[in-house]
């Protein structure tokens, strides 16, 4: 597409909107201060790098087997950076510890340090951005029986605690090395598949495990530790010990992030009207943007209602400073770098949507009452022309523009991942 017709497509429509009230220039403004956390299971399918084989065991499940994913860190590295280049803006990167470098050598998650992932800092720093993390309590045979941190044996939940510390530590140098906080995020997959008749005592022992995991402060300019819910899961369908009442306490009494994803509660529940709530309590939140199709399938984020009001939620109440949003899906069906395009681009175009809207209008008419007023305006503002204004946002920000990028995409499988 030519950039004189961008251009040209861009005035008009910021005169469109303009009768409205908005400045697109300010809102293009906004979104450049985004930053998404882009989730590194997406490139290898959850795989990690413990071991040659990757993880093992169950717990997470990618379905697909699209040739040429990536096997090692500087193939995740190296597809992770064309996918920066086809994205607009500068992003942050989400590990898990299970994609931690050795040197070939066998280290036990509880033993994990912050040199197994220097890698990844030293990456990260050379490209100016930051990384978020994440505990794996996983594909680990400590796992096998579906509980961790909540587990009734004290050897195995000792176990799992040093993991989460550990991870601690290392979000906490990330965050240093590279000058900005790291989100350092706990999900479990405790709970039990059938009828279940002690719910208060493994959570009684999961409390416990956290208060000693956050027992040792953190530098909060270095690390944030976030909690993360979920309504059930693969062989936890009955019971979750981590539910989201549970966290939401735990995040309220202990000054912690909650960890909203979007595909952990019942499949017509929406996060976005939570954000609100939630942010009456706490200072921050951490949202995992994924959807969830019948239960919690992580499908790759694309534009539906449920996107475009977690993004409304979170620019109308002023939230931008006070939610990080990472994003969580992992799909093998599709090229892996295209999935991780699809899903970024779509969660910064609902941004930009929402940016685009005369919040205080609307505002107004639902405060005086004028109901018939809103519903008219909210239906005209689908009419105008957002996608030009996306397209010069990706113009200015020197990344392809509409279907353009497939074109990167193709090219980087023919030369770099077809030949895996």
């Amino acid at each position: 597409m030519k950039t004189d017709s961008l251009e040209k497509g861009y005035s008009i429509a910021k005169q469109r909107y303009a009768e409205f009230g908005v400045d697109t220039d300010r809102a293009l403004q906004r979104l450049r201060q985004v930053a998404i956390s882009i989730h590194c299971w997406q490139g290898d399918d959850v795989g990690g790098f413990e071991t040659d084989a990757g993880l093992t065991g169950g717990g997470i499940l990618a379905t697909g087997n699209y040739p040429g994913k990536a096997r090692t860190p500087d193939e995740l590295r190296s597809d992770a950076e064309m996918a920066f280049r086809l994205i607009p803006g500068s992003h942050r990167f989400n590990l898990h510890a299970s994609y931690l470098e050795t040197g070939g050598k066998s280290v036990e998650r509880n033993q994990l340090q912050p040199a197994h992932f220097q890698g990844w800092i030293d990456w990260a720093k050379r490209l100016g951005i930051g990384i978020d993390f994440n505990s794996t309590f996983f594909s680990h045979p400590k796992a096998a029986d579906g509980f961790t941190l909540s587990h009734r044996d004290d050897g195995i939940r000792r176990f799992w605690i040093e993991h989460a510390a550990a991870c601690r530590k290392i979000g906490e140098a990330i965050g240093r090395g590279l000058g900005s906080a790291c989100v350092t995020n706990v999900w479990i997959p405790d709970g039990m598949k059938d009828v279940t008749i002690d719910r208060k005592g493994p959570r009684e022992l999961l409390k416990r495990s956290l208060d000693e995991i956050f027992a040792e402060p953190t530098d909060p300019a270095c690390n944030l530790d976030a909690v993360e819910c979920k309504l059930f899961g693969i062989g936890s369908e009955t019971y979750v010990v981590g539910s989201h009442e549970f966290y939401l306490g735990y995040a309220i009494e202990n000054r912690k992030l909650l960890c909203l994803d979007a595909g952990h509660f019942h499949p017509t529940e929406t996060i976005a009207d939570k954000i609100s709530s939630v942010l009456l309590y706490l200072d921050e939140i951490l949202l995992h943007v994924s959807r969830g199709i019948r239960w919690d399938s992580d499908h790759v984020v694309i534009m539906t209602d449920d996107l475009r009001a977690i993004a409304e939620e979170i620019v109308r109440g002023d939230f931008l400073q006070r939610v990080h949003i990472g994003l969580d899906f992992f799909d093998a069906s599709i090229h892996r770098i295209a999935a991780w395009t699809i899903g970024t681009r779509s969660m910064l175009k609902a941004l930009l949507a929402a940016m685009l809207e005369p919040t205080e209008t609307l505002r107004e008419l639902e405060i005086a009452g004028d109901y018939t007023a809103r519903l008219a305006m909210v239906e005209a503002l689908k009419e105008l022309p957002a996608g030009a204004v996306w397209d010069y946002y990706c113009l200015q920000q020197n990344v392809p523009v509409g279907m353009a990028w497939m074109e990167a995409v193709r090219d980087y499988e023919a030369s770099v991942t077809s030949k895996r």
